[in-house]
């Protein structure tokens, strides 16, 4: 059976290519290897470029993989094979599980895109589309669910549980589920990192897939694994779309998203910071008062100390066991994205994430580095918590303080005005923000005791902690000459 020609809707030019042996009737279409010793699929022939970023994924080497494990089973190969398992195929005699035939071992095209006998047949655009949804939430799933599930690798389990999972629902700045898309308007830009296709879109991906139009973001799709993973492979660890250790913001994965307002925006109304995360752990988000000092060396999360930074806190991997039994319970697989979890009495995150107790979260991924040990980063945790509050709650009642009796007047505060007033109010909200007391202590500590130190030169409202609490600002700062 000869391959189709003259496919030219993508980039890639189709071409004749070599015939193949007829699969067997009971795969019901689904066509597999074609060479299965050099690991070239029938699709390959021609999606020459996806068939050479897929044979060096861990895709490609499925069925070795299960066959080296000493607890392997049977149950396990229909999701080390192509068979109706990850694409729209309801049923379950398919591919390798009705015929055995060694040309659907691994995880293959079709694995994803379903049979392609009848696109090699008659190929038109259109057919074959995969989905980018992870679960359906149904009880016929489709997607990367129905493989990367169960307690040894429940990635779509937490990941369900992830705000990556419902970041659709916040694309529209908490407008209602039937709000209308705006394309370029002023919403816009929320939906490039909080809506999947958007995202897609946005990082340039033009794959065309079942659920690419959006028109609400009740139609939009979350974070989606195939927004952070791409599915055909790609030269990052995990198939990651982008690394996540570069410290280039454009080009690590987590901080191309994390990376919105970290730096106040005097040009608008707004002293709040939005998702700041990247340039806090980076060293150089918050105002910075012109006195400031600070070392980027001094951004312990940011150092070399933990390389896959954001990823090496929030993808914490490791086993559960039973403390009663020391019996296997689960395998945590970190995409729940929470660093310091909530957790059961075996240390399991629980489903709620609702624990009140310091206690109660559990700090394995703190440890991991060798700079903490579980109890001391709890400990340097509730200390720096502390000394950080205490900080934005004097800055507050400076700022309070200085607006009631008029040496900070309203006008400070005016959109398009560059002030110190805005300044240390940036500063204060970004010290409140969860998690800003981990993602770097240093650099918050600093722009707290500085915006103190400002405020009080700038305005003379006292500062409301003692001035040693603020040095080296109390120098560097209340002692420097005034600035025209």
């Amino acid at each position: 059976m000869a391959l189709g020609a003259g496919c030219v809707d993508e980039k890639i030019v189709y071409r004749d290519g070599p015939n193949f042996a007829a699969p067997p009737a009971a795969a019901a279409n689904f066509v597999g290897y074609d060479d299965q010793a050099t690991k070239l699929t029938v699709c390959g022939n021609c999606h020459v470029g996806q068939q050479g970023k897929w044979k060096e994924t861990k895709h490609a080497k499925a069925w070795q993989t299960l066959d080296a494990n000493a607890g392997k089973q049977g149950l396990c190969q229909a999701c080390h094979t192509v068979s109706n398992l990850g694409n729209a195929v309801t049923d379950t005699t398919v591919g390798w599980r009705s015929t055995k035939d060694v040309r659907y071992q691994d995880v293959q095209c079709e694995s994803c895109h379903g049979p392609g006998l009848q696109h090699i047949g008659v190929p038109t655009r259109g057919q074959m589309l995969p989905s980018i949804k992870a679960d359906t939430g149904r009880a016929v799933t489709n997607g990367c669910s129905e493989c990367h599930s169960g307690s040894h690798h429940p990635f779509v389990e937490e990941w369900r549980r992830s705000r990556h999972a419902t970041s659709y629902t916040r694309a529209y700045n908490g407008a209602t589920a039937t709000a209308p898309e705006v394309p370029n308007g002023p919403r816009s830009a929320c939906q490039g990192c909080h809506i999947g296709q958007a995202v897609l879109a946005n990082w340039g991906v033009n794959t065309n897939y079942t659920d690419k139009t959006f028109a609400t973001n009740a139609t939009g799709q979350g974070v989606t694994c195939v927004v952070c993973h791409d599915p055909h492979g790609s030269s990052n660890p995990k198939q990651l779309r982008y690394p996540v250790d570069s410290r280039d913001p454009e080009n690590n994965l987590c901080v191309k998203c994390h990376n919105r307002r970290g730096n106040p925006d005097f040009t608008g109304s707004r002293d709040t910071p939005h998702a700041p995360h990247g340039p806090l752990l980076l060293g150089s988000a918050g105002w910075w008062p012109p006195g400031i000092q600070f070392d980027e060396a001094q951004s312990s999360h940011g150092s070399d100390k933990n390389p896959k930074l954001c990823a090496g806190c929030h993808l914490g991997k490791y086993d559960v066991r039973d403390k009663a039994t020391n019996n296997f319970v689960v395998t945590v697989t970190g995409h729940r994205f929470t660093a310091i979890p909530c957790v059961d009495a075996n240390g399991a995150p629980t489903a709620d994430q609702s624990c009140t107790q310091i206690t109660q979260r559990s700090f394995k991924s703190c440890a991991a580095s060798g700079c903490h040990t579980e109890a001391s980063a709890r400990t340097v945790f509730t200390t720096t918590e502390l000394d950080i509050k205490t900080l934005y709650t004097a800055l507050d009642q400076q700022i309070a303080a200085g607006r009631a009796n008029g040496k900070i007047p309203a006008t400070e505060f005016v959109a398009g005005k560059v002030t110190t007033a805005r300044g240390a109010t940036f500063n204060s909200n970004l010290a409140k923000m969860h998690g800003s007391e981990v993602h770097n202590p240093f650099l918050v500590k600093a722009l707290l005791r500085a915006s103190l130190a400002q405020v009080q030169k700038d305005y003379g409202v006292p500062s409301p902690v003692p001035l040693s609490r603020l040095a080296p600002y109390d120098q560097l700062i209340l002692k420097a000459p005034a600035t025209n």
